[in-house]
């Protein structure tokens, strides 16, 4: 990471996700001091385009020695400040694929361009202090997103809404700090130091540190969003369900128990939140090697859920085995799925009394998918929570920089109410300052950023 604090180089990268036969335009994008003269070398502008800033040229990208054409093209400039890095950025918009985007990527360390490393165009937007570390962080979760509302509250990131109640308590705390230290250095110089005041704004502040923390769960949720396995034993129907939730073929359907061999995955979005779900093999005791390794599989895909499905064939009702499963993964956040409701009505008098969260469903017709969606949001306690709730969310990182700054905070309190010299008082409130810096970049390590922008994609 020191050779990209330095900024020395000029970095170039492609920009764009590569998909042979599938990508329209392919993106080369350059980063420095050298980045126009680069493109100036490679780039051949018909007639009397206008090299400047914020314009886009047509023309032809070719090798500066053999004069070969490699490519028709636009090139887009952004001098400095006014560009994503505040250094002079230009992008080559080639024809997509492989082999155009390459050969210009290669065409630009030739010319004098060092390949970015991950995250390192935002990196130096942080740097040059375009963006604060909030913002950069925003920038890649938008990337990612899985669903609209994990958008959402990344734009929201990026358009500063975190930063700003965090940049505010920051200054509340210098405030104090400033007004102890006065007294400590200018004691007989000034009057007493209101401490009701102080502690009444220490309060103030763990309050809203709390209720910014109290973001950091719902956050996670629809960032990272939910693993469901649906278990059971063979041929209660859950390949049936996972096609009727997910609308689509994912699974094969058959009336042979043991048809699903292996755990089939399908990815949905409900009430917002990301969430995979697994379709794991029937649980039964079986001479079948390859059925057996799905079975095995099945119990890991349940272990490591976080939430399971258990599905019961109405036609049977609650069975020994039906107990073995559950007695397996019980200690999971469990919701009973009633199958085949079309067929038969269930006796649930030998359900275990720990179950309270049952579904009916007959996913052969399509129906109880939205009361099993209902049931799951209900479960999670996310049944009154919409991305509009949320003006921003916090991630693990800053969730526990905050965490810190909490506990200084109260620190502080403690040693206002023992009666600790003004000096004490001092200490923890800069370990409070300090992580709220860390949040938004003020105050941060070069180990801490590394470990930020290694997540990043190359090119961004």
């Amino acid at each position: 990471m020191t050779k990209i604090i330095t900024q020395g180089e000029t970095i170039a990268a492609i920009a764009t996700a590569i998909v042979p036969q599938q990508g329209s335009v392919g993106i080369v994008r350059l980063s420095g001091n050298k980045a126009l003269s680069i493109a100036q070398t490679l780039f051949i502008a018909p007639g009397k385009q206008p090299w400047q800033s914020h314009r886009i040229l047509y023309g032809y990208i070719r090798h500066p020695q053999s004069q070969q054409v490699i490519d028709e093209a636009l090139l887009l400039i952004m001098l400095a400040p006014r560009s994503y890095t505040r250094e002079d950025v230009v992008e080559f918009h080639c024809h997509g694929g492989i082999m155009p985007v390459q050969q210009v990527l290669q065409l630009c360390i030739e010319a004098g361009a060092t390949l970015a490393q991950p995250g390192e165009f935002t990196l130096r937007a942080f740097l040059n202090g375009r963006i604060d570390l909030t913002q950069a962080e925003s920038i890649s979760e938008l990337v990612g997103a899985r669903s609209p509302q994990a958008s959402q509250m990344a734009l929201a990131g990026l358009q500063g809404k975190l930063a700003q109640p965090i940049q505010t308590l920051r200054h509340h705390c210098l405030d104090i700090l400033a007004e102890i230290e006065a007294r400590i250095d200018f004691e007989d110089d000034l009057p007493p130091l209101d401490e009701k005041g102080i502690c009444q704004g220490l309060e103030r502040i763990l309050g809203e540190v709390e209720g910014i923390l109290n973001t950091a769960a719902q956050g996670e949720l629809f960032r990272n969003g939910l693993k469901v396995a649906i278990v059971g034993r063979p041929n209660v129907g859950k390949s049936s369900l996972l096609n009727a939730w997910s609308r689509s073929d994912r699974a094969i359907v058959t009336d042979l128990p043991g048809t699903t061999r292996d755990v089939v995955e399908s990815q949905l979005v409900v009430g917002g939140i990301p969430i995979q779900v697994l379709d794991t093999a029937g649980i039964r005791q079986t001479t079948d090697q390859v059925e057996k390794i799905g079975v095995e599989r099945s119990r890991l895909a349940a272990r490591e859920a976080d939430l399971i499905l258990l599905t019961i064939d109405a036609t049977v009702g609650w069975t020994q085995q039906d107990s073995d499963i559950y007695q397996a993964i019980y200690h999971r956040p469990v919701i009973l799925i009633i199958n085949k409701i079309d067929l038969a009505t269930p006796d649930l008098s030998q359900l275990p009394t720990q179950i309270t969260a049952i579904v009916k469903t007959s996913a052969a017709k399509n129906e109880g998918i939205e009361g099993l969606e209902t049931a799951i949001l209900k479960i999670i306690h996310q049944d009154k929570l919409t991305a509009s709730n949320l003006d921003f969310a916090i991630n693990q990182r800053q969730a526990a920089a905050l965490t810190r700054a909490k506990i200084a905070l109260q620190q502080v309190q403690t040693t206002i109410t023992e009666e600790f010299p003004l000096d004490f008082w001092t200490i923890d409130l800069r370990s409070a300052i300090q992580a709220l810096g860390e949040i938004t970049g003020e105050e941060i390590t070069e180990s801490v950023l590394d470990r930020i922008f290694s997540r990043f994609c190359i090119g961004k």
